[in-house]
């Protein structure tokens, strides 16, 4: 199966929205009191079309000041320049800032031969610069770069790739479906960020539309565990890629692909 976690790191979120580095070998999350904690997992798809991108993380660094994302992909056998299609769930900051790189104070697009995916209605809301959520100055690199492609509504990209707005985390959110080399891969961005929110019915705080995301976790697994879907779960801190299988009751739980 041609689908890979580009795993980012561990991290603690407060009401700051602050991204902190969580290691539980040296951190304690006592010392962290309020925060929740999270997983960062961008995903590379290898389709008969080219390789798509799904989400770009915070885009942190190493210490050569190479973007993560850049390594995983290298460690994999592609390079950056290898992706073909960018596909953005959203643009809150921990989702999108691996959208360029910067070198020295300069930024550039960190997939060159992309075309970077978004919803119309989510650009304009993150370039407004209303919420601290967005990272705004990431964003006039790629308006000048004419490999952005911005959708409305539902529709196909291509052959395999489709796109559903469903605004539930953002008033703007989509989700993807890859089918592909006989798989069928669902990425739900944050309203379908972990595998255990499948099997348990609440409405996030930090949703824009909690109830609305609820139902829709609910209409994800109803539908795809049946059919097999392949799932990525973005900010998961045990299965980030999952295949539903049928349990001895009946009912279906989630393992890794």
């Amino acid at each position: 199966m041609q689908a890979y976690s580009l795993y980012e790191g561990s991290f603690s979120v407060d009401t700051s929205k602050k991204f902190v580095p969580f290691d539980p070998g040296k951190h304690d999350k006592k010392d962290r009191p309020g925060s929740l904690f999270i997983h960062v997992h961008p995903f590379l798809v290898a389709s008969d079309n080219g390789l798509i991108l799904l989400d770009t993380g915070l885009g942190f660094t190493d210490d050569n000041g190479e973007l993560l994302l850049h390594n995983n992909i290298r460690k994999l056998g592609y390079e950056p320049n290898d992706v073909r299609y960018v596909l953005m769930s959203h643009l809150h900051k921990d989702h999108a800032s691996g959208m360029v790189t910067e070198n020295e104070g300069a930024f550039r697009l960190a997939f060159p031969e992309a075309e970077y995916i978004i919803q119309r209605g989510e650009w304009e809301d993150a370039y407004s610069g209303k919420s601290d959520s967005y990272k705004t100055e990431i964003f006039d690199v790629l308006q000048r770069s004419g490999n952005l492609l911005l959708v409305e509504g539902d529709g196909m990209l291509n052959t395999e790739v489709s796109y559903e707005v469903s605004g539930g985390h953002t008033p703007h959110h989509q989700v993807f479906h890859i089918r592909t080399q006989g798989e069928h891969f669902f990425f739900g961005g944050d309203e379908a960020p972990e595998p255990e929110q499948f099997f348990r019915n609440f409405a996030a705080k930090y949703d824009f539309d909690g109830r609305k995301s609820m139902a829709l976790r609910q209409q994800y697994w109803e539908q795809g565990a049946p059919e097999g879907w392949v799932f990525f779960f973005y900010h998961s801190t045990n299965i980030a890629v999952g295949r539903p299988e049928l349990k001895e009751n009946g009912d279906y739980r989630i393992v890794e692909a």
